[in-house]
């Protein structure tokens, strides 16, 4: 038996070729997301961290960072399992390390869930302003003005902040109107409702990868776990359009090419399945 990478195509119209260009390029255009969302919480870092450094503050202001780069590893373990290396070669050191990488990284993306659920309990609890904005202007203030983005407080944006402005009280030394604190408040626990979808979806993986392993899925197992699996690439999809609608396109952007990359990993999946219904090693 072997699940290798030119036999996972799953349609005749798509030649393999294109198929596994498509497929790494979505790889690759993820692993470039880990740059890009580094530079994004870089820059809001400077006005969040405020000179707290410890490991729980770090994970909590570069979750994004540390998310992605966690599943990138993730996805490329899945791609290698389901296919390129042969079923037969899944066995001893190769195994151990794939499942010792994979633990590593499943810690990761719990840590980074955890982080969310922290960014997003930032913004449960503000407090009014405690003088006009224009009067706290000394280079010490920032402005929130939208989830994971900051200005410094200055003569010509404090006037926009007027008598209603928050300060938030889970950072150090931020200010917001009303409308920024409450999308930032919506755009967190989005956040925190994708980052636990995914893990339900790779613990879902997880145990079909290893089933598959041992022979095959169950049949009326499968019907349930595709069940819950509509419903969870469901609740993904519904997070990516909220964050198009948002104009949050790093958010969307990503988002879009992990439907993208796990639909690839799917139809490994699918493939697989079927090759050992071919070979006879498990009954239709």
């Amino acid at each position: 038996m072997s699940n290798q990478d030119n036999s996972t195509a799953p349609s005749h119209s798509v030649g393999p070729a294109l198929y596994r260009g498509a497929k790494y390029l979505i790889y690759g255009l993820l692993t470039l997301n880990v740059g890009l969302f580094f530079q994004e919480e870089l820059l809001s870092a400077q006005h969040a961290l405020s000179g707290r450094s410890d490991l729980s503050s770090l994970i909590q202001l570069f979750s994004s960072t540390l998310d992605t780069a966690a599943w990138v590893v993730l996805l490329l373990l899945f791609e290698l399992e389901t296919a390129v290396i042969p079923d037969e070669k899944l066995v001893g050191k190769t195994k151990w390390l794939i499942h010792g990488v994979r633990i590593l990284c499943g810690a990761a993306i719990v840590s980074a869930c955890l982080g969310y659920i922290g960014e997003w309990e930032v913004f449960l609890v503000s407090a009014p302003a405690p003088a006009n904005p224009c009067e706290l202007v000394d280079g010490t203030w920032s402005v929130l003005l939208d989830f994971d983005k900051f200005t410094t407080l200055t003569p010509d944006n404090c006037v926009a902040l007027g008598d209603s402005a928050l300060q938030v009280t889970g950072l150090s030394y931020v200010l917001a109107t009303p409308a920024a604190f409450a999308s930032a408040y919506d755009l967190a626990l989005v956040d925190v409702v994708n980052g636990s979808a995914w893990i339900l979806v790779v613990i879902l993986l997880e145990i079909e990868v290893r089933l598959q392993l041992r022979g095959g899925v169950p049949g009326q197992f499968q019907w349930l776990m595709n069940g819950f699996k509509v419903v969870l690439y469901t609740t993904l999809a519904l997070a990516a359009i909220y964050w198009g609608i948002e104009g949050d396109f790093l958010d969307f952007w990503d988002a879009a090419l992990w439907l993208f990359a796990f639909i690839f990993i799917e139809l490994n999946v699918f493939a697989w399945q079927q090759e050992l219904k071919s070979q006879g090693e498990v009954s239709p």
